[in-house]
């Protein structure tokens, strides 16, 4: 079988659970040496467990993306012991609080942009090096729907991920010349921990549930791993004239 990341290592943060696990699983499957990264080690090595189980490899690494000692120290080891780093799937993420821009505090607003803004940013500065000794890479950044369209909750989350989308187009013209691709890509929601907690958080779970399929012109949420072989799409060779892409992963939302 002709494996599209074949002996290739690829770091996805926020691995242990959601989109991220979906992606380090479905990437092991494809070849790749996963490095999978996250501050929940338990959830984390599970992803670890359920890659080596399937015939996959795989290691843990705990990573707070918002701390740049933490990102540099994880990302040297992992080219220690994985090899050069090919892939990087900035996935990482926090919803925060959900209120009016006034009535928000610096430290709220920061807390979000500290892991979906400096953690993409981090991840990114300390992968790169390594790419261009090699002359290819490929970065693959997670933005959201809201980042490309507002709405009326998370304006920290809205930032953030509209941050994202456009320091995905500037890395990918800088990087370019090295054979470096950087995508970005944009869910819908997708049935994760994390909309199901912020569903939970309002205590009507189904209720939320079914107003979340109705914004969806194909009247569900997504699986995480229909993302995640997106992603690993991006990742390979199959996308080698793809860059400073967005891709849209969400069921229809914003065609409307």
């Amino acid at each position: 079988m002709n494996e599209k990341l074949s002996g290739r290592v690829v770091v996805v943060t926020g691995a242990a659970m959601g989109i991220g696990k979906a992606t380090a699983i479905a990437a092991a499957k494809e070849g790749a040496i996963v490095a999978v990264c996250d501050i929940n080690e338990r959830e984390g090595q599970k992803t670890v467990e359920e890659i080596r189980k399937a015939g996959g490899k795989a290691e843990f690494y705990k990573l707070d993306v918002s701390d740049e000692s933490q990102v540099r120290d994880v990302f040297e080891r992992i080219e220690r012991n994985l090899g050069d780093i090919y892939g990087l799937v900035n996935n990482a993420g926090i919803a925060g609080v959900s209120k009016p821009t006034h009535q928000i505090t610096l430290d709220e607003w920061n807390k979000v942009m500290s892991v979906n803004v400096n953690g993409v940013f981090l991840c990114t500065k300390y992968a790169v090096p390594s790419m261009i000794r090699n002359k290819k890479g490929s970065i693959v950044n997670l933005s959201s729907i809201y980042g490309l369209v507002g709405a009326q909750d998370v304006p920290p989350y809205h930032a953030s991920k509209g941050a994202v989308r456009l320091m995905t187009k500037t890395d990918a013209l800088f990087y370019a010349k090295y054979n470096i691709r950087v995508n970005s890509v944009h869910p819908g929601f997708i049935d994760t921990p994390m909309v199901s907690g912020f569903a939970e958080s309002t205590g009507n779970k189904e209720a939320i549930y079914e107003a979340l399929k109705k914004l969806h012109p194909m009247g569900r949420l997504g699986r995480p791993e229909e993302v995640a072989s997106v992603i690993v799409f991006l990742l390979s060779d199959d996308s080698s004239f793809m860059t400073g892409s967005e891709v849209v992963v969400d069921g229809g939302y914003t065609a409307q």
